[in-house]
């Protein structure tokens, strides 16, 4: 063993500084904890409010047909905004395709940010610039990227830190695992957020893991470890704000573990009244993450209905942008024309079928 297992362990219980009703509380390695401010979390709340009604547009938008589909982050908002509110300038984001919330709090334009659902083949936005990886379908392998630009930054002496995102499903591929025991041996500058919403599609965790957490997948590759309510945006900042200041401060990767809850269907496609119970989801939507910041940013009275008009304007300004976006009529062919410079047999034998399709369609 090359490192300290007590070191390596999560805590026994999540960390919690606000709990479900809105009060400050302590738990896990929380206790004696400061909160975030008050400034910081009316940020918090306020990109949560957004994002809640990016959600909810989203979804709407895909019941319209203008989007292709979209995997809402409903019920979980709370981990995507402050894995992005976390991060400095010139640190990277790496999202899958359930974090669009995340994108739009680390700056990228809304609209933008929902190019892929429409079924183009590019992301809509400059990746580079704004430091935002494209989001991924395939379960991990982001993580393996993510790993690849912190270790280049770490060799290149930069301040960079990268936030991989995932979910429960996730850890149980290869490239997860592959991901945490390269950052572990080259110490690069990378925080793993598992959003442990409870479901891989219709596979329960307890399908998924015998582990005591999922967190504890980190111990066995020597990456520390910590556990945090994933719906209690206070304990989100803090405790992914100290991840990342250990990982910029050379102290190799880091795994945080959120358990949180989707409360919306996996997809447009999916019908979860098919493997779980309607009042498993009513549990979770009493501990929705809006409420709860804003209870206690009520109680101690640093939000009031003027702010609140505020926050709810700000998002609607975002819903109203989604829905007068007048995308161009997308062509099926620019999907062929930059795979290849040359395109192969194969792919002219698989655009013409697409053309035949099309000008079926435009027959009937």
């Amino acid at each position: 063993m090359t490192r300290d297992p007590d070191h390596l362990l999560p805590s026994a219980t999540p960390v919690q500084l606000i709990d479900e009703h809105g009060q400050r509380c302590e738990s896990g390695s929380a206790v004696g904890a400061d909160l975030p401010s008050h400034e910081a979390l009316l940020d918090a709340y306020a990109a949560l409010v957004v994002g809640r009604r990016f959600n909810e547009q989203a979804y709407a938008l895909v019941r319209q047909g203008r989007l292709a589909v979209y995997p809402s982050s409903h019920g979980q908002e709370a981990c995507q905004v402050a894995a992005a509110q976390v991060l400095d300038e010139t640190d990277w984001l790496f999202p899958t395709y359930r974090d669009a919330v995340a994108m739009v709090t680390r700056g990228v334009d809304p609209v933008a940010t929902l190019t892929l659902f429409r079924g183009e083949w590019h992301t809509g936005y400059d990746a580079p610039a704004l430091r935002v990886a494209p989001q991924t379908t395939p379960l991990a392998t982001q993580l393996l990227h993510a790993v690849g630009v912190a270790h280049a930054a770490r060799l290149r002496s930069e301040p960079t830190v990268v936030m991989a995102l995932c979910g429960d499903g996730a850890t149980s591929e290869g490239d997860f695992a592959e991901a945490l025991n390269f950052a572990a041996v080259f110490r690069t500058p990378v925080v793993f957020l598992v959003q442990n919403n409870q479901y891989a599609i219709s596979v329960p965790l307890s399908r998924q893991s015998a582990a005591p957490s999922l967190a504890h997948k980190g111990v066995g590759h020597g990456v520390p470890s910590e556990r945090v309510d994933g719906n209690d945006v206070a304990a989100l900042l803090a405790v992914l704000t100290d991840a990342v200041g250990r990982a910029r401060n050379g102290e190799g990767p880091q795994l945080v573990e959120a358990h949180t809850y989707r409360v919306a269907a996996h997809t447009n496609a999916d019908d979860p009244g098919r493997y779980r119970d309607s009042s498993e989801v009513d549990e979770w939507i009493a501990r929705d993450p809006l409420t709860r910041v804003a209870t206690y940013l009520r109680s101690a009275g640093a939000l009031d209905d003027a702010r609140q008009v505020e926050f709810d304007t700000a998002a609607e300004r975002v819903a109203t942008a989604l829905r007068i976006d007048t995308a161009p009529q997308k062509d099926p062919g620019r999907l062929f024309a930059q795979v290849f410079a040359s395109p192969t047999p194969q792919l002219q034998e698989q655009a013409a079928l697409v053309r035949d399709e099309m000008s079926r369609e435009v027959d009937v």
